[in-house]
């Protein structure tokens, strides 16, 4: 048999959901346990005691409505009548005396001054026919209709935290609802806002405690819940030196539990779930206690203590009327009263929590008093089940729901990835990587952190910053400590920047990388950087797919030299062309989309360099012709195929440079003798089988790559190239060199590798300046010892297999090496 204490439990949901159980539900689980005490008193006294006395009437009676017997007669008399009659026939049976039944004869009783025929055994069956025909069904069942209807109510009451779908919330949320109130963070983060009251906090740390939250390895709990501030959030506060730094665990587990809470919003506002099955639940209850209170009073009075039985069993008694007395009548109709009493509170408690869910929106939450109190105006509101929920928690205490919003602030997490980055990187840390670069430059790389760490704002002689997938950049007044920085890097890093820091960086900074995925994440303070001189934009900047996009203003930027664009572009932005008067160097790096317009390209007349990469071109740029002042031209990676157009470069008198490297040009035509200052020509990679003569007219020309093509012999030709200096045809079928390319004295570079040669002529000696030889994969089977004639040339600049090394004479081998020896040392 279950005890009361077992079935009180049940009414009880887990301790950690008294957080979630408002006033009125725990009020009405009392109820219930009420009514389950009420319902069981009921049911054992039925058990153990119930019963009817019953006395049959006077068969001459003439009225059968009256009394069969005197008033006097009362269940007690009755009882102890029976009871007589019970030991009687006893003491008869034990003496071995036959009773009147056993031989036939009716024995003459005589009860309450009335004398009948019936013995013990007869009494008893009659009070049990009697118990069957003349008690009302209530009067025998209630008890356990009321423990059936208490049961149901107690499961109703608490089935939205045993329903799977919305328990895994419910105990999700609690869970997390705890952690929130117990972390260290949230003490230092609300006692930053807020002035706390000891009293009041005591006061919280035993309501907090009377609820037994689940453990998990991942909670993070106050040394002492006495010492976590209260809210409503008041004006900061000076903390104690010990709240200044988080330890590595807390602030780890703080930012766990931000990402849980995001997480959890993320997926309780989706949809309204354990909202409906509150108000589903709650309906239930009420109209459970309508349909009680409905048959309950129609009832109670069914419940008497005097029933006339009319049994039918006459040919077995004698007697076909019968007087009977309920002996539990009374007790049960007080019961029946009590347990209406409390369901009728019950009902008017359950019409209450109707109310309160009707009378306004549960579904929406505003932490609006919270902002307003306190530092974190960011605090979002939220919906659906998660504001339901939140609704709830405060039925039983705000102070909860103010606790948890702290976790809901993209600006309180801010602080703490602020906080816990200053504690990890420290200034020592710092320094270990700091490195010099290409250029000997003093740089810092930071990669993947939550923001910026204060102690890089304290190396006076840093000259470049690289930020890379840093979510958080704020530049401080502080930044202007960094006397020496020349040149940052903000590589898909949205950077902020107060009024101090913009002027320094106004003042100061040199060169701006920037790296984007939307325009948008381009800081509007860089189109104001009137001292930037070089600036490269890598990102979407295609105006065609997206109309919107576009740079800003680029005319506060006076003194920009240089413009590199990695980009997608179509056309030129229009904005570049407001650079026309200073700008010298342009770079658009296309990623392989075609670019169609070039015609603005006129306007920028001070243009000493262009390089126009990876932008599908089919010829060259008409509009390239018009840049008088131009002096380096770098057409890598297109798609040109004939430059007949290279004569109009005649008119480019400064133009020294051209690399129309990486294509798939043919031939060169002979009018590249036209381009008379032309001192470095790249046409590697591309499908050239012959060289013209012309080309070896360019006097000037000191660096020649012709690497990389279909070329199978050299002109003799070549030695007019007096002042050539690096010379490439690696990865070409040439067979035999010429030994005019050896009168090429100025050589320094000579890359002659992964060709068809055989041999190399002696003249190769005559190259005193000579310092890189690259001879590799060729079909050589030995090296000229003239070779060694070349003083500078060292054995690690010289590449060629090691079995035609071996082959040199000792001298040369000695020579070479000892060169390289001496340049170690």
């Amino acid at each position: 048999m279950i005890t009361l204490t077992e079935l009180a439990t049940l009414s009880e949901s887990q301790p950690t959901h008294r957080l979630l159980k408002p006033w009125w539900d725990v009020l009405m689980d009392y109820f219930v346990v009420v009514m389950l005490m009420v319902s069981l008193l009921s049911a054992t006294l039925l058990i153990s005691n119930d019963k009817v006395a019953c006395l049959p009437c006077n068969n001459n009676s003439q009225n059968m409505t009256l009394r069969c017997s005197t008033p006097e007669i009362k269940a007690s008399t009755a009882e102890k009548e029976l009871s007589s009659m019970k030991n009687q026939s006893m003491n008869q049976s034990s003496l071995g005396v036959p009773n009147s039944s056993n031989n036939g004869k009716s024995k003459e009783s005589k009860v309450g001054g009335h004398k009948t025929n019936l013995d013990y055994q007869q009494y008893v069956y009659i009070s049990q026919v009697c118990y069957q025909k003349a008690l009302p069904w209530y009067s025998k069942y209630f008890p356990y209709v009321a423990l059936v209807h208490s049961i149901i109510l107690m499961i109703s009451g608490n089935f939205w935290f045993k329903f799977p779908k919305t328990f895994s919330k419910v105990e999700h949320f609690v869970s997390i609802l705890g952690k929130c109130f117990e972390s260290p963070w949230t003490t230092k983060a609300v006692s930053e806002t807020a002035n706390e009251d000891p009293e009041n906090s005591q006061h919280r740390t035993k309501m907090f405690k009377s609820v037994t939250l689940e453990p998990s390895d991942n909670s993070d709990t106050c040394s002492s819940l006495a010492s976590c501030p209260e809210v409503p959030f008041e004006p900061p506060v000076t903390g104690s030196p010990s709240m200044n730094i988080l330890d590595k665990q807390d602030g780890e587990q703080a930012k766990a539990l931000f990402e849980k809470v995001r997480r959890f919003r993320a997926h309780t506002e989706d949809g309204d779930l354990i909202y409906k099955f509150y108000v589903g639940q709650t309906v239930v209850k009420a109209l459970k206690f309508m349909i009680i209170l409905s048959y309950a009073f129609t009832f109670v009075d069914s419940i008497a203590f005097e029933h006339l039985c009319k049994p039918n069993i006459k040919n077995v008694t004698g007697y076909s009327v019968f007087f009977c007395t309920h002996s539990m009548a009374y007790m049960l109709q007080k019961l029946l009263i009590t347990y209406i009493i409390v369901i009728a509170l019950y009902g008017l408690v359950c019409f209450y929590t109707l109310f309160w869910l009707f009378r306004g929106s549960l579904k929406e939450y505003s932490f609006e008093k919270v902002r307003e109190e306190s530092n974190f105006s960011d605090i979002p509101d939220v919906k659906n089940d998660f504001a339901f929920l939140l609704h709830m928690v405060d039925q039983y205490d705000q102070l909860y729901s103010k606790r948890f919003a702290i976790f809901l602030s993209e600006g309180c997490e801010s602080k703490l990835l602020e906080m816990n980055l200053n504690h990890e990187w420290t200034y020592e840390k710092l320094r270990q990587h700091v490195s010099k670069n290409s250029q000997g430059k003093l740089e810092l790389q930071l990669f993947m952190l939550s923001g910026i760490p204060k102690a890089v704002f304290d190396m006076s002689d840093l000259e470049v910053l690289k930020l890379e997938l840093v979510p958080d950049v704020k530049l401080p007044a502080k930044i202007s400590q960094m006397a020496a920085l020349r040149e940052l890097y903000l590589y898909h890093c949205p950077a902020r920047v107060d009024q101090i820091a913009f002027n320094f960086l106004r003042d100061h900074l040199h060169i701006l990388h920037i790296k984007f995925t939307d325009i948008g994440e381009i800081p509007l303070w860089v189109y104001s950087l009137k001292n930037l001189i070089e600036l490269h934009l890598s990102g979407n900047l295609n105006s065609e797919t997206n109309k919107a996009i576009g740079l800003e203003s680029l005319k506060e930027l006076r003194h920009l030299k240089i413009l590199i664009l990695k980009s997608n572009l179509s056309k030129i932005p229009s904005n570049v062309m407001e650079l026309a008067t200073h700008l010298s160097k342009l770079v658009i790096q296309n990623d392989g989309t075609k670019l169609l317009v070039l015609n603005n390209l006129k306007k920028l007349a001070t243009l000493s360099d262009l390089e126009l990469q990876n932008c599908e071109l089919e010829r060259i740029p008409h509009a390239i012709f018009s840049l008088a002042n131009l002096q380096k031209l770098d057409l890598k990676a297109n798609n040109i195929q004939t430059i007949e157009e290279i004569v109009s470069f005649q008119h480019l008198k400064r133009l020294s440079c051209l690399k129309l490297w990486h294509n798939s040009i043919l031939s060169i035509p002979t009018t590249i003798g036209l381009i008379k200052n032309l001192e470095q020509l790249f046409l590697n990679n591309n499908k050239l089988e012959s060289l013209p003569s012309a080309l070896f007219t360019l006097r000037k020309l000191r660096h020649l790559d012709l690497s990389h093509n279909l070329l199978t012999t050299l002109p003799p030709d070549i030695q007019s190239l007096q002042n050539l200096q690096h010379f490439s045809i690696t990865k070409n079928k040439v067979e035999a060199l010429s030994i005019q390319l050896f009168q090429c004295l100025k050589l320094k570079m000579l890359h002659l590798g992964q060709n068809c040669i055989t041999c190399i002529p002696p003249e190769i000696g005559q190259l005193t300046q000579l310092t890189h030889l690259e001879l590799k994969g060729n079909h050589l089977e030995r090296l000229p010892p003239e070779i060694g004639l070349c003083t500078l040339l060292k054995k690690t600049n010289l590449i060629v297999e090691d079995m035609l090394f071996d082959r040199l004479p000792t001298e040369v081998k000695d020579n070479l090496t000892e060169q390289d020896f001496t340049s170690v040392v």
